[in-house]
């Protein structure tokens, strides 16, 4: 998207969807406090007097939207937050969900109460014509706003007319060939390379990878198990016999980390839920522990405990990103590729649709369905007319 858009996001925070150019990185990074969202794509700056002007001034923005919320809109956030908490949402989820209905209130200044169907078609067409959102994120507004009526307003929503709905295009995964992959992590070392690793065998998503814990990895099964995947649903994984040395070893410089932060009065990690107050010893002990750790610590804003995180996203992508240039791959691949290239060569293996649907978390198997077309992509198995002419290769 080619549009700066600076927006409402979380308390106290202004977001900023810039497009990347070496001046709009100049600018931005002039701001005090300012923050990259490498998942959401996004830059967030503190809100204060003024700074939407600061930010017009310094970005060459003519003209913002709205970033100051309607009387009560306050406390209908609050409400969409304490709904979203007693659901046990991601706090990802939490983001999405509050930055859309904060930026759908900021568009119309009326009482909240008052907004209907006919604001939610409005706005939702807005996203298509003039933000020229994808369907996915048109369809991720609608939810947001879906659930700011129901659970926060609680007014039911009826049909939507009018909406011009954003054209979702059919795209096939990029899948990366097995020498392919082999060149890529060749060109990675340490633990990135550990957890690219992991995501090509095991097929996980890049945050399940983030999120393992030393209790889910399970040697004497060679089997992960995969926690709270997309959905909050659980499954088990294979874990490849040719990384079970490698890990091994990575562990035991996690564990004398581990003990060294005990040592120092340390080393406890966030649980699920409420697990921490149920077993108040459990976030120290050693099967609660990440798997890939970060190397510093934090502060928790509620408790004021400090931590240790798990690696943060970013760290591997940047990692595969640099490896993917460095080892001459052309293809726009990205730490998710290696799920679809993990999918598409079992296929090719010869394994069945049903057990990589059950390896991949698929709730549908129409899902695991597209890598049977990702295998008949280039028309493999036909000769192409051009081979029967005879024509020597690379002659004009």
């Amino acid at each position: 998207m080619g549009h700066i858009r600076i927006e409402p996001g979380q308390a106290g925070r202004l977001v900023v969807h810039l497009p990347y150019s070496p001046e709009n990185l100049a600018a931005i990074k002039a701001v005090p406090g300012r923050c990259w969202h490498p998942a959401e794509k996004y830059w967030s700056v503190p809100d204060g007097p003024g700074m939407a002007e600061k930010l017009r001034a310094l970005l060459g923005v003519g003209h913002l939207e709205p970033t100051s919320l309607p009387p009560n809109a306050e406390r209908v956030i609050a409400l969409v937050r304490e709904a979203i908490h007693a659901r046990h949402f991601s706090p990802r989820t939490e983001d999405a969900y509050v930055g859309w209905s904060r930026r759908f209130l900021a568009r119309n200044p009326g009482p909240p109460e008052s907004l209907g169907e006919a604001d939610i078609s409005r706005f939702l067409s807005w996203l298509a014509q003039e933000g020229q959102v994808s369907a996915s994120t048109q369809n991720q507004a609608l939810n947001a706003l879906l659930f700011l009526f129901t659970q926060a307003l609680g007014k039911d929503i009826g049909l939507l007319d009018g909406v011009v709905r954003a054209k979702k295009p059919l795209h096939l995964p990029v899948v990366l060939s097995k020498d392919e992959v082999r060149l890529i992590l060749s060109q990675m070392s340490g633990a990135p390379r550990l957890m690219a690793t992991l995501l090509y065998g095991c097929g996980l998503r890049l945050l399940e990878c983030c999120h393992l814990r030393i209790k889910d990895v399970d040697f004497s099964q060679n089997q992960v198990v995969v926690r709270s995947g997309k959905g909050g649903k659980d499954r088990y994984t294979m874990l490849p016999a040719s990384t079970r040395g490698t890990l091994q070893s990575h562990l035991e410089i996690v564990r004398l980390q581990h003990s060294t932060d005990l040592a120092r009065g340390l080393g406890s990690v966030e649980l699920p839920n409420a697990l921490a107050r149920k077993y108040p010893n459990a976030p120290k002990e050693w099967g609660w522990q990440w798997v890939f750790p970060a190397t510093c610590h934090y502060t928790d804003s509620i408790t004021g405990e400090r931590r240790r995180h798990h690696l943060h996203e970013s760290v591997l992508q940047r990692a595969f990103k640099e490896a993917r240039i460095k080892s001459g791959v052309a293809k726009p691949a990205g730490c998710h590729t290696l799920r679809h290239s993990f999918a598409t060569h079992l296929l090719e293996d010869g394994y069945d649709i049903r057990t990589i649907q059950e390896l991949l978390g698929h709730a549908d198997v129409s899902t695991t369905m597209i890598y049977t077309h990702v295998l008949n992509r280039g028309g493999r198995g036909v000769c192409s007319p051009a081979d029967r002419l005879g024509l020597d290769e690379g002659r004009p």
